[in-house]
């Protein structure tokens, strides 16, 4: 069993890359740890100044301060 970088309630930092939805500002909670997908863990994240969550690779992911 791989040991996830980041856990349910944890605050981070979103990257995106995508052009036309850059992440908010305010940061993100992990809601939920996905199976991983072409080698790469994934995460359900959600900004309390969005209406929806977003799934994020881990790559696309750090913690915040």
């Amino acid at each position: 069993m791989t040991k996830n970088r980041f856990r349910v309630g944890e605050s981070v930092r979103y990257t995106s890359n995508t052009v036309g939805r850059p992440g908010a500002r305010d940061g993100y909670t992990i809601v939920r740890v996905l199976p991983p997908e072409n080698g790469e863990q994934q995460y359900r994240i959600k900004s309390a100044s969005e209406a929806h969550e977003r799934v994020a690779q881990e790559s696309q992911l750090e913690r915040r301060s």
